[in-house]
């Protein structure tokens, strides 16, 4: 039975974390690859991690406390603990896991790569057509704040989804650069971007992501 996709990513962001030890750079800001890990762990198994994930802030503060925890273990141990996977409820079951987060280990896995000077993945045709099957589906809502424009989010094929309304912009890449620009990856996602000026900066200066 084939790997699950979402598994793989995991695997081999893994692999990349022991590879390069916990001091290592990533693109969130501030974080090292221990924090990153960490993250992931209460991510997956701490419910009390959710607010400050999701909405910052005041939140931000039991999240730094959970995964402060989560680092006391120590790095190996948090790195293994994330190779498990998810324990049993709905980030494990079948179809909702991938879902939920395979785009999450795409985009962390790529926060490693490119901090360590990694080019972009030319040999995974399987995973551009998975991220792609989410983001025909995600992109809307992570476009949500763009106003005065339409967003056309578009393959180099000419497959696309759109959001919004006004003068079009289009982001044109392969699906793993459109899922890191749409992320706030703009600095490192190999897009091009084009269109109404107009368009353009209303989406320059929007909050992306979910």
């Amino acid at each position: 039975m084939p790997e699950p996709l979402d598994a793989r990513e995991r695997r081999e962001l893994c692999d990349l974390f022991e590879e390069l030890g916990p001091d290592a750079p990533t693109l969130c800001a501030g974080w090292t690859t221990a924090d990153l890990a960490a993250h992931l762990v209460v991510r997956e198994r701490d419910l009390r991690a959710v607010p400050g994930i999701l909405l910052g802030g005041r939140f931000e503060a039991p999240l730094e406390r959970l995964m402060a925890k989560a680092k006391a273990s120590g790095y190996d141990a948090v790195v293994e603990r994330v190779r498990n996977g998810p324990p049993l409820g709905p980030m494990a079951l079948p179809g909702l896991r991938t879902l939920v987060n395979l785009n999450e280990y795409v985009v962390h896995h790529e926060d490693v790569r490119r901090a360590d000077g990694r080019p972009p993945r030319d040999d995974r045709s399987d995973l551009q057509d998975a991220v792609w099957g989410l983001l025909r589906h995600q992109a809307r809502l992570m476009l949500r704040k763009v106003r005065g424009a339409t967003v056309r989010v578009a393959r180099p094929d000419g497959s696309h989804v759109q959001a919004g309304s006004g003068p079009e912009v289009v982001v044109t890449g392969e699906p793993v650069e459109l899922l890191l620009y749409l992320f706030g990856r703009r600095g490192v996602a190999q897009v091009a971007v084009t269109g109404d000026e107009s368009a353009r900066r209303a989406l320059a200066d929007a909050a992306l992501g979910l």
